[in-house]
């Protein structure tokens, strides 16, 4: 990267004193401070999506220059706007099991657990602060607007440069780049670059989309303006401003507000949908101000709400969280049939899970409910070519810019689904200023399998999708271990849940006959208890409507009963059942302290009814309990399942899937360990270990508040060896993956982890080993990339 300075010399000459005083005589005009910088990849929009697109990228070995309009990055997730980052995990209300997202920004959200698990959002943003000013390929430029465009030639199919203005630092930037991606939110690059776009919403006919919505319910969806309160510990007056809204009969849904709820739970708190989500941003801004201080005047003065007597307003967002606004043309628009019907895209870099999400386009004012909410049986892959622009050949799309119907976008514009699809862009950015070729390049089968292959290196889960790693020495070790969970038994804890909803076990199982389970139940009176085998339609379907096999047990009264099942069923192929006790009133299951890599404690929240109209797919929703109320059931299995296979390291999947995909030592283990042997010495430059921090926990970054910092399922302590040589010892470790670049290049023929301890109550699990002889893993790895 390169840079140049312009300054203008009347001012310079002028000084006296450098050091004490400037003085600047009258001339005929002045020009700003002018900077060029050049770069392989220019990135406009600093949310998390641009943030991690550039993070990614930098690691990749792409020289990055990120514009971003405001003070901190992180976008509606940051300080200034204050949402939670979710995605596929719906905040684990759905069938989306392990489903939170990959790579960097699940680094994101570990380590803000880890550090922040009241969610403040101002530690959030110092969390992505740190992670981008730690990368040397990286340059932040924050309070820097995009002004305007250059193109290579008349064409129009190419951008060459484009310029900004930092307001704070009175400097032009004049930025040059062999890539560029448009991470806006509004799409300002795109736009100006002359791109297609879509603003509104498709019609029906287009994409065959049921879901489309009618005039009435409005095409485009608004903007958000959240607010949090404080006690002060003594009453506090509140005189309301002049441009408070004092109606508050025009909102349908004013007796929802109260004084527990502010943030972004207050999501209903919207506006905009009628207007020009980009250019009238600003009037809606106002309006929402009015509409905040005018619910915070009723709180206060309404005589209503007395608990609101020591409340004072401790923060009210200054600019708008932005829903929707234009979506760009790629080389191919996502829809419904997409999100609903789970289409396997030979492409997939991503996937997304949260609901299709649409809101009436009156928002607060409107009489409809405050959004109608869709869910899929499960995630759903995203491809590529919705995330490369078909009109300019260096352009690539991220976060709410990306190619998806208005429908589509219901689900996408989450922002961990975002960042998850922004990351894909940095590592195709990768590959193609290596071999100098155009993104859309990129979607010919080999060069996909290549970025697929690379993705999943780097943490970056593709449903369906395993790694497959000629370069990884791992495939040619033998794998053993100081032992393998063989699960037989969860021990009862004392505590027992009573059965006044469905509540439900998700258990990983062999093909062959299903075991014989055991349940200890307390029986107030004689009942009759029903439990059902269940399965989804694909091993890795979490959705339980296929019945498998079902008893119902005579029960008397009487405590601690153990009930033993014999369902006489078998699965054709390993998978996940679920263990389903229906709703009894007169029973209780006791449950158990004890937590395992791929088990998951389940309820029936609530059924999606099937809609033929809109093209809902209809089913239940059996969600996992958050902990610390979420416990496994205590049970029995004869015989045990073997969960913990050693080989699993290196089966190139790092979450459960169709089975938990880790090794998991024995519950009594004193000194759980992993060896890898080779026939032969191999050379050894880099080693990877990816751990277990719960994909299934949705780690939402403000205001939720988390059960625990670091996840109890990750090891914790551990070091790792090279026959009798510690190349590494490893404390405190809480993220999903680690990594040693070894400075100098190590000969073995054994490689030994071990673990001495886990961050709670589970048995140490390892999800892979990877080893390469290249202790550098970039992609890109020479000065400035090749311009395609």
């Amino acid at each position: 990267m390169r840079s140049t300075s312009e300054s203008s010399p009347s001012a310079l000459d002028a000084s006296t004193d450098r050091e004490r005083l400037l003085v600047a005589p009258a001339v005929d005009r002045r020009t700003f401070r002018s900077l060029q910088f050049d770069a392989d990849l220019v990135i406009v929009g600093g949310g998390l999506a641009g943030t991690c697109a550039a993070i990614t990228a930098a690691r990749a070995g792409v020289q990055v220059i990120l514009v971003h309009d405001r003070p901190v990055l992180g976008g509606n997730s940051s300080s200034e706007v204050r949402l939670w980052v979710l995605g596929a995990t719906a905040h684990m209300s759905n069938n989306n099991r392990w489903a939170r997202e990959g790579g960097v920004v699940d680094e994101i959200l570990v380590e803000n657990t880890y550090r922040n698990p009241d969610g403040n959002p101002l530690i959030f943003d110092t969390v992505l602060l740190e992670k981008a000013t730690a990368e040397p390929n990286l340059t932040v430029l924050l309070n820097t607007a995009l002004v305007d465009v250059e193109m290579a030639d008349a064409s129009g199919r190419r951008i060459d440069r484009v310029s900004a203005f930092c307001s704070q630092n009175s400097t032009r930037y004049d930025i040059g780049g062999n890539l560029f991606l448009d991470s806006s939110g509004d799409g300002a690059l795109a736009f100006l670059a002359g791109a297609a776009f879509r603003m509104g919403a498709e019609s029906s006919s287009e994409f065959g989309e049921k879901f489309a919505p009618t005039d009435d319910y409005g095409h485009l969806l608004g903007h958000s303006i959240y607010f949090y309160s404080k006690d002060v510990g003594h009453p506090v007056r509140f005189t309301p401003p002049a441009f408070a809204l004092s109606d508050l009969d025009s909102i349908p849904r004013a007796r929802n507000f109260n004084t527990s709820e502010d943030g972004c739970r207050l999501w209903w708190i919207e506006w905009g949908g009628r207007l020009d989500t980009v250019h009238e941003t600003e009037t809606i801004k106002w309006r929402l101000w009015q509409v905040v201080y005018g619910v915070w005047n009723h709180l206060k003065n309404s005589g209503e709400f007395p608990e609101a007597a020591n409340l004072t307003l401790e923060w009210v967002g200054t600019i708008p969280g932005k829903r929707e606004s234009r979506r760009f043309e790629g080389l191919y628009m996502l829809r419904q049939d997409d999100v609903f019907g789970q289409t396997q895209h030979p492409d997939a870099v991503a996937y997304g899970g949260w609901s299709i999400d649409l809101h009436p386009a009156d928002g607060v004012f409107s009489e409809k409910p405050g959004c109608n909410q869709l869910h899929s049986r499960g995630t759903y892959q995203i491809p590529y070519r919705c995330l490369v622009s078909r009109d300019v050949d260096n352009l690539f799309l991220a976060g709410r810019v990306m190619s998806a119907s208005h429908v589509a976008f219901g689900s996408t514009r989450v922002m961990g689904t975002s960042a998850h699809c922004a990351q894909a862009v940095a590592v195709a950015a990768a590959l193609c200023l290596r071999d100098g070729r155009r993104p859309a390049d990129l979607v010919e089968p080999e060069s996909m399998a290549e970025l697929q292959r690379e993705l999943l290196r780097r943490g970056q889960h593709i449903p369906q999708h395993t790694l497959r790693d000629g370069d990884d020495l791992v495939g040619r070790a033998r794998v053993s271990a100081s032992s393998a969970l063989a699960l037989g038994s969860l021990p009862d804890n004392g505590s027992a849940v009573p059965l006044a909803e469905d509540r439900g076990q998700l258990l990983p199982l062999p093909a062959g006959p299903v075991p014989q389970l055991g349940l200890r139940l307390d029986v107030s009176g004689p009942t009759t208890l029903k439990v059902e085998l269940r399965q989804g339609r694909r091993p890795d379907d979490y959705t339980p409507d296929r019945v498998l096999a079902g008893k119902e047990v005579r029960l008397d009264a009487g405590d601690d009963q153990l009930v033993k099942l014999d369902f006489d069923a078998e699965l054709a192929e390993p998978g996940y059942v679920t263990i389903c006790l229906l709703a009894n009133d007169r029973v209780a299951v006791r449950v158990s302290d004890q937590l395992v890599t791929g088990l998951v404690p389940l309820r029936h929240r609530r059924d999606q009814p099937e809609d033929p109209g809109t093209g809902c797919p209809g089913f239940e929703f059996w969600a996992p309990i958050r902990r610390p109320d979420g416990r496994n059931l205590a049970l029995t299995l004869d015989p045990p399942v073997r969960l913990g296979d050693p080989a699993a390291v290196s089966n190139g999947v790092d979450r459960p899937t169709c089975a938990t995909n880790a090794w998991i030592a024995e519950f009594d283990d004193p000194h759980p360990g992993l060896t890898l042997r080779w026939d032969d010495p191999i050379d050894l430059g880099r080693i990877e270990l990816a751990f277990d921090t719960d994909f299934d926990h949705a780690m939402e970054s403000v205001l939720y508040g988390q059960p625990e910092d670091a996840m109890p399922h990750c090891v914790r302590d551990f070091r790792v060896r090279a026959g009798e040589r510690v190349l590494a010892e490893v404390h405190d470790h809480h993220q999903s993956r680690w990594t040693l670049t070894l400075d100098d290049v190590v000969s073995t023929d054994e490689l030994t982890v071990e673990v001495d301890a886990v961050n709670g109550a589970a048995p140490a699990a390892v999800f892979s080993v990877r080893c390469y002889a290249d202790p550098d893993a970039r992609i890109l790895r020479h000065d400035g990339g090749a311009r395609p």
